[in-house]
Parts: structure tokens; C-alpha cells; sequence
């Protein structure tokens, strides 16, 4: 975990003091536009596409980027004031919704969680008393309890067991634990080995009404204080969105190799999401599709005993500050 540190030495905040000149054009530090992201084809695929498209160039910006393995330690990094922008998944929506980031906009939508059993196991009501395996607060954890809810069971009609992704999947493969909250690419590990295991709930099950979102964060102090670069960084990100969906072939490419991933399993995982354009986000950003999306979250996070009191997403998500980008 980082250390709540800041990590701005001196001479970083010297040197930002300042706008350095690029083929004629003044550009804002790399320090201010500071990007955190997921080492996966929805977080990593628009700043690989800005890239190469050279969109940053457009707004006069030079950004820093840093890989970093989940939401939560991108968040806690913001906290400690040495990342402004991240790229975080739906399981660590609870933090912006406790106040300790704002969401300035929707990524995509992922189709990649599953409940999964082992063979023999054919529906929900069959869990009961069974030992599932899920990493706790993730999109893994939340599928297993909407497909419990729909089923008119709770997490105590089964036996949860909590462990990490890679735990599940050689837990799940050596048949320790009966069935798991879990997704894609991590089952396609676990099919090859357990061919008669079953899908048994899947994001799908709850689409549109609840959307498992990837978003775009900021820190808090960044939004208050400097409002254009962070209409900066959202064009950048609705530019790219677009660029997306229009090639998805060819983001395959360049996110592979951003990534230095095997195709097949960035491919995979590219074709199993829902793209959404600058104007579709739009459009669900003023009709309240994505304050639903976030107040359905929420009620979760409740549910989870994750927040207590979370925030209305009027307070957490800055839908006009996306909308004016």
C-alpha cells in the first residue's frame, strides 16, 4: 500500500511552476495532468489511443501516467496528493461516493462478471450453505449478491469465503470451494481445467438497470481548484472513447502493445464490454441514466456495510463538467 505521502518533492513543484515550450506550444506540467491506470483494455485503451492520436499535443498537455494494480490505491494516491486523474473500476465506486474522490465520467460498461459453480450445481438456490469464493469489495463480490438478491437469498444463506483473484481461481480448480464470484479473463484460466463448471449469473442478468461502470477520477482538489484542466483531460478521454468505438480492431492493437499483453486474452476482453461514445455518455449523463447507475451502486455499498452514508452522485459526480468538456 502507498504511504499517505507527498510525493511532490521540490523540485517537481519547481519545475511545475513553470510551462515548458514543445514545437511552439506551451505546455501544462506532467505533474498537473498525473493519470492513473488499470493495466486492463478499458482503462489502459484510451490513454493508449490518446497517444497515439496524439490528442494530448491538441490541449497543449504533457501527461504523466502510472500503472497501478486496482481503484483504491489510485484513490489513496490522490489523497496523498501525488496523482490528480485515475481510471477505476465499479468495486471501488465506494470511495468517490465517501467523498474521497469525484467521478468526472463514465469509461464503459462491463459484461465480464460471473457467479460460477461447479458441475452438478445448476442455479442460485443451490449455493445454499455452499462454500463461494469471491475477492471482497470487487465487481466479483457485488455479482454474487445481486444474483443471490434476485434469487431471494443473502450472502448468509451461503458460506463466503473471501480471497484474492488468483486464490479463487486455484481454489475454484482444485475444487476447495464450490463455486465463486469472479470474471473474464481470470474463468478462461479456470474452463480448461474444469470444463463441466457452470455460469449460473452474469452482468448481463441486470442490464441496463444496473450497469457495472468503469469511470474516470479526479482529485477533489483538482476539480475545485482547476476545473479547464479537468475539461482537458475529459476531452482527451471523450475523444478517444470515440476513436474506440469507431476502431476497435486497431485499439486492439496499440493497446496490446501499450500493455504488453498477449492479444488474445486484450482482444477477449475488448469484445466482451460496451463501448459508449462521447454523445451516448452525454445524453445518459443529462437524463440522470448515470446518477441511477451510481445511486443503484450505492444502495450496494449500504448493503455491503462498505458506506454507511454515501453521497447523493449530484455530489460525486461532476456530470456538468462532462457535458461542457
Amino acid at each position: 500500500m502507498l504511504t499517505r505521502r507527498h510525493l511532490m518533492v521540490t523540485s517537481a513543484a519547481l519545475a511545475g511552476a513553470s510551462a515548458f515550450s514543445i514545437g511552439g506550444k506551451a505546455r501544462a506540467q506532467s505533474a498537473d495532468m498525473s493519470i492513473g491506470y488499470i493495466a486492463d483494455f478499458p482503462n489502459a485503451s484510451v490513454l493508449a489511443i490518446a497517444k497515439e492520436q496524439k490528442l494530448w499535443e491538441a490541449e497543449g498537455i504533457e501527461p504523466s501516467v502510472k500503472v497501478f494494480t486496482n481503484g483504491p490505491i489510485q484513490i489513496q494516491a490522490m489523497g496523498a496528493g501525488s496523482l490528480n486523474f485515475g481510471t477505476i473500476g465499479p468495486g471501488a465506486l465506494w470511495l468517490p461516493a465517501s467523498g474521497r474522490a469525484k467521478v468526472v465520467g463514465v469509461n464503459d460498461i462491463g459484461f465480464s462478471d460471473r457467479v460460477i459453480a461447479q458441475a452438478g450445481i445448476a442455479s442460485m438456490a443451490d449455493l445454499k450453505g455452499k462454500k463461494v469464493g469471491v475477492p471482497q469489495g470487487t465487481s466479483g463480490d457485488m455479482i454474487l449478491r445481486m444474483a443471490l438478491t434476485k434469487a431471494g437469498m443473502t450472502i448468509n444463506d451461503i458460506q463466503m469465503v473471501p480471497m484474492d483473484p488468483s486464490t479463487v481461481v486455484a481454489a475454484f480448480t482444485s475444487k476447495q470451494i464450490e463455486a465463486a464470484g469472479i470474471w473474464y479473463p481470470l474463468i478462461d484460466t479456470i474452463k480448461p481445467r474444469v470444463p463441466d463448471m457452470k455460469e449460473l449469473a452474469s452482468n448481463q442478468d441486470f442490464y441496463p438497470q444496473t450497469s457495472f461502470i468503469n469511470t474516470f477520477v479526479a482529485r477533489n482538489e483538482i476539480v475545485e481548484q482547476n476545473p479547464d484542466l479537468v475539461k482537458k483531460f475529459l476531452r482527451v478521454m471523450k475523444k478517444a472513447m470515440d476513436y474506440r468505438v469507431a476502431n476497435l480492431d486497431h485499439s486492439i492493437e496499440i493497446t496490446t502493445a501499450f500493455l504488453n499483453a498477449p492479444k488474445e486474452a486484450t482482444e477477449k476482453v475488448a469484445r466482451s464490454r460496451k463501448m459508449l461514445t462521447s454523445k451516448e455518455l452525454d445524453a445518459f449523463t443529462k437524463d440522470g441514466t448515470v446518477n441511477k447507475w451510481l445511486t443503484d451502486f450505492n444502495k450496494m455499498f449500504q448493503e455491503f456495510g462498505t458506506v454507511k452514508d454515501p453521497l447523493a452522485p449530484e455530489k460525486f459526480y461532476t456530470g456538468d463538467l462532462f457535458t461542457s468538456a
